[in-house]
């Protein structure tokens, strides 16, 4: 069942990529805008999701200051897997937590995409001013 989560997780993620490409956009707009947002927003919360998800099946994925994660509650864990997966997507990370094992290929592919992301973005704009 876990499985089934994360390929659910990663066709959502995946779906809005492809509705980005596929609409008309013209220019820097607030529609552009919001459309950026909602693509990481969407990749964000789909992988903070995932380490939520391995955590819960007993993957140990991430560490923080050299120590299994000691969430006191769920909550308190999924607000650790987002905070991570924002610091993964959007930077090269703090380094106050850790991927470890699996973790590590499922961070160095939302490092990817965080990189990604700003120059399909830029592409997207180029393209659609040259055929406006």
């Amino acid at each position: 069942m876990t499985y089934v989560w994360i390929g659910v997780i990663v066709f959502i993620i995946c779906m809005s990529f492809f509705s980005f490409w596929q609409t008309k956009r013209s220019g820097i707009s607030i529609k552009n805008f919001i459309a950026i947002l909602f693509v990481y927003s969407t990749t964000m919360i789909g992988f903070a999701l995932v380490y939520t998800i391995l955590h819960i099946n007993g993957h140990v994925v991430m560490m923080e200051n050299g120590k299994n994660i000691e969430a006191s509650n769920f909550l308190q864990y999924v607000e650790t897997s987002l905070y991570f997966s924002a610091v993964t997507l959007l930077s090269v990370g703090y380094g106050d937590i850790v991927p470890i094992g699996i973790g590590r290929w499922i961070a160095m592919v939302e490092a990817l995409l965080g990189y990604a992301l700003p120059a399909a973005f830029v592409v997207r704009t180029v393209m659609d001013a040259e055929r406006g």
